[in-house]
């Protein structure tokens, strides 16, 4: 957390308001997961030229070069006109001609990190191994289905991953899964074609679904406005064990994958 959806939300509610925008000044406070790369003196007066999305990174393009983003597990982003003075979570200040743009991370796990053009190392060794977009034309399912006849482990762990496909995080792996009816320990070399088409459906619905919903808050993610998202109020399995399943109404059930947590129901999901 936050998962592709949320960083999704997030870039959408500051993307349009605050691309052409000047620098004006630029703070960071306590050391995140990465150094900036540069002097932040340097981004005074640098121009905002776009905002992308790769994976969970948000992409701030540049006049030259761009700032990658990663909100990390606790991050969060406000852009406002003027933003009151900085708090103690608080380790990014852009303070631009068009509102001011800044980093809440209590657990400081995620980064902010300038890079001259994308074509630099430090991007390649980023995103670099990062597998298709979701929400992309990219994802096809064919392909999707031959990726996986390539994996032995459980297909929980092959979706969280991110090396066939990006950004499919801990919430919306099992909300993917218990639509396509697939058992999250289920080996992903063992899933049909049939299934495994059924289930980049799955991925895709989830994925749009909760960008509709503003994402997921779960603790404390809010998008650039202060915005709180409402998928978690809809979701099939996630957090809810010991509820009934809200189509056979058998118990979910949750266990521990890799150090995660998974939830899911024994009876609407096979091997």
């Amino acid at each position: 957390m936050p998962e592709l959806p949320e960083v999704e939300v997030t870039r959408r509610s500051f993307a349009e308001p605050i691309t052409g925008a000047v620098i004006r000044q630029f703070q960071m406070g306590k050391p995140l997961r990465w150094p900036l790369g540069c002097s932040p003196a340097k981004l005074v007066g640098k121009q905002i030229t776009s905002v992308r999305r790769r994976g969970k990174y948000l992409l701030i393009d540049l006049n030259q070069g761009l700032l990658l983003v990663h909100l990390g597990m606790s991050g969060s982003l406000r852009f406002a006109p003027q933003l009151g003075p900085l708090q103690t979570h608080d380790h990014m200040d852009m303070v631009t001609s068009q509102g001011t743009l800044r980093l809440h991370d209590p657990r400081r796990f995620g980064a902010v990190v300038y890079v001259p053009s994308e074509a630099s190392p430090t991007v390649q060794k980023l995103l670099g191994h990062l597998g298709v977009e979701p929400l992309d034309d990219g994802f096809d399912p064919l392909d999707f289905y031959r990726a996986l006849q390539t994996k032995k482990t459980a297909i929980k762990q092959v979706l969280l991953h991110g090396d066939l496909v990006v950004g499919v995080g801990n919430i919306y792996a099992s909300e993917a899964l218990f639509r396509a009816g697939i058992r999250p320990t289920l080996a992903a070399q063992k899933i049909s074609k049939s299934r495994a088409q059924r289930l980049h459906q799955s991925i895709r619905d989830v994925l749009h679904h909760a960008v509709e919903r503003g994402g997921s808050t779960l603790n404390d993610f809010t998008n650039a406005h202060g915005e709180q998202g409402q998928f978690q109020i809809e979701a099939m399995v996630y957090d809810r064990q010991g509820l009934p399943c809200r189509i056979c109404k058998n118990k979910i059930k949750k266990m521990v994958q890799g150090q995660r947590a998974t939830y899911y129901c024994s009876v609407c999901q096979k091997n």
